[in-house]
């Protein structure tokens, strides 16, 4: 058997955002979310479930999962392979976006429901913080107070998870496994076999993708890691010298290299933090 890497966008949705997905994201958010209260989802609701992808020159770099909860609550699911300037922003500015559109015109502010926003990332983003899954919440500085628990950012770091199958203990020890490590396995491990993490192989399963969600699979990945080639690449070549110091030729001579590779101009902008305006101002 061959499964779909589901550490690409798409991927990731059909497993967790399809229709017969429901107990599949609940098993996953049960494991990762620490509820302060100790309860459970017992149910929800998935908002815009996957559909066979129109894909128009591929040039969005994720997707999310979006649940209502039974209590009310809401939870944004995202898979993120690439490390672009400015993405701990957009996670931020994508829940608070989330809670502040739950209000109409007139409606109290009581009626706001929390939002979870959590993101899985194929990178490291907190190099200093050894826990694979990180919790965030508003709280006060001194006293850690918490000043409210309607938004909480969660973020699970697939590289930071090292454990082999045989050491896998916990639901969550399992569900990260399966997520980093289920495009690269051909059949399923004796202690995943279990469900519903079974399930989610049975929909990873290639074997049970039409023609043509294959050749949609197969070509986001492609270009999700010919774009995370790119920039490691332009990262060794001087991204760091470049972007971190601030020097405005250094943000230009990657904008020139991510030009020969023919990159798409709106994310090329994502990459650097520059303005579409700023790029086409750089010669070749």
């Amino acid at each position: 058997m061959r499964f779909l890497d589901v550490k690409t966008d798409y991927a990731f949705k059909k497993v967790f955002g399809s229709e017969e997905s429901k107990d599949i994201l609940i098993s996953f958010l049960n494991a990762v979310i620490d509820f302060a209260d100790g309860t459970e989802i017992k149910d929800l609701t998935i908002v815009d479930p996957y559909q066979i992808p129109i894909i128009k020159g591929m040039k969005d770099t994720y997707v999310d999962v979006k649940a209502v909860l039974s209590n009310g609550g809401r939870v944004i699911v995202e898979m993120q392979v690439l490390n672009v300037e400015g993405f701990e922003k957009r996670v931020l500015y994508n829940a608070a976006k989330a809670y502040s559109t739950q209000l109409h015109k007139s409606e109290a502010f009581a009626g706001l429901e929390p939002i979870i926003a959590l993101t899985v990332t194929d990178f490291e983003m907190f190099e200093d913080i050894k826990p694979v899954i990180t919790y965030f919440r508003l709280l006060e500085k001194k006293t850690l107070a918490t000043y409210s628990d309607d938004i909480e950012l969660i973020f699970i770091e697939l590289p930071k998870f090292t454990k082999k199958e045989t050491e896998l203990e916990t639901i969550s020890d399992k569900w990260i496994y399966f997520i980093k490590h289920a495009g690269s396995l051909e059949y399923i491990p004796e202690s995943l076999k279990e469900t519903p993490i079974d399930k989610a192989f049975s929909i990873a399963n290639k074997a049970g993708l039409s023609e043509e969600e294959l050749e949609i699979q197969d070509k986001r990945r492609d270009f999700i890691w010919l774009q995370k080639g790119s920039l490691d690449k332009a990262r060794k070549d001087g991204w760091k010298q470049g972007v971190a110091e601030g020097k405005a030729e250094g943000k230009a001579e990657i904008v020139r290299m991510m030009k020969k590779r023919n990159m798409d101009i709106r994310l090329i902008a994502e990459l650097t933090g520059l303005t579409t305006d700023e790029i086409r101002t750089v010669k070749d």
